[in-house]
């Protein structure tokens, strides 16, 4: 269903910190014209945690009218809320998204059999497409392989953005939820290997601003050339330090600043990348080949 390189966009802003609409069209734009696969708004990296629920919501509008049915879009719909999660998840499919992107609850830190009935809720009420979203390094809950093949039951979960860098999990799970469960990577530097464990794609940070790479990085795969995709995959690892070197989104959205998508900084509590950073994110990307 989904596949290849997925990005996590950001949200472009302007200097007084509204939502930059005009940014935003372009840089959809333009991931679509650089090869992206597929475009995920209002995740993490969209500083979903920061965006009212109306920006939120006319983010995912303006994605999906810009893409007009050339890529999937993904769209955020998570909350430690599972009613809000229902309603974001609901406002999706009314969008018009292809799926939505449902974080485990965090904070909450509920037992496997609430994350169960968080998501099974969810996936009843919404009738679109749920993509489960396991990130314990931020939601300090992680889902088990056993609670998410109980929920690969469910007609509309429909697979899983796997950030844990766990390179055994996804092993594990298509033994446990079958091959038609589509796993995406959601982290950059073992996108590969993430792959070679039985992924299909990678929903990435980097690709907001080194998408054509990513792309082909994955079409090379697709194509069975793997020491292509994996002579990409080494290429890559300083912008993928670069874009993590600080919390993201604060790296990569200085990075889509310099190639002119908006201003650099986040809404606190994310502060400003430090000079240094800066100095790193734009090293990587000349020695990347983005930069002169």
């Amino acid at each position: 269903m989904f596949k290849g390189s997925l990005v996590a966009l950001i949200t472009p802003m302007r200097a007084d910190g509204a939502v930059d609409e005009d940014a935003l069209e372009r840089f959809v734009e333009w991931q679509i014209t650089e090869g992206t696969h597929g475009l995920v708004p209002v995740g993490t990296t969209g500083e979903s945690p920061t965006l009212t629920h109306a920006e939120h919501r006319r983010v995912v509008e303006i994605t999906i009218a810009v893409a007009s049915g050339r890529v999937p879009v993904i769209a955020g719909a998570g909350s430690n809320s599972t009613a809000e999660a229902t309603d974001l998840a609901r406002h999706a499919k009314r969008a018009g998204a292809d799926a939505a992107l449902v974080v485990t609850p965090y904070y909450n830190r509920p037992t496997q059999e609430g994350l169960y009935l968080h998501y099974k809720t969810i996936a009843d009420a919404a009738e679109i497409p749920i993509l489960i979203y396991n990130v314990p390094a931020r939601s300090v809950v992680d889902m088990s392989v056993e609670t998410m093949a109980r929920l690969a039951q469910h007609p509309n979960i429909v697979g899983v953005k796997d950030a844990t860098a766990n390179l055994v999990r996804p092993l594990h799970v298509r033994r446990a939820c079958g091959p038609a469960f589509c796993q995406l990577s959601g982290e950059d530097h073992t996108a590969v290997a993430h792959l070679a464990s039985g992924g299909v794609g990678c929903i990435s940070v980097t690709g907001n601003v080194a998408p054509r790479l990513l792309s082909e990085m994955h079409n090379a795969w697709q194509r069975g050339e793997m020491a292509e995709a994996i002579a990409i995959q080494h290429r890559m690892v300083p912008l993928h330090d670069a874009m993590f070197a600080e919390t993201n989104p604060a790296p990569v959205k200085y990075a889509a600043h310099v190639l002119g998508f908006g201003e650099p900084n986040c809404r606190l509590p994310l502060a400003p990348i430090t000079e240094a950073t800066r100095a790193q994110v734009r090293a990587a990307m000349v020695e990347v080949g983005l930069l002169n």
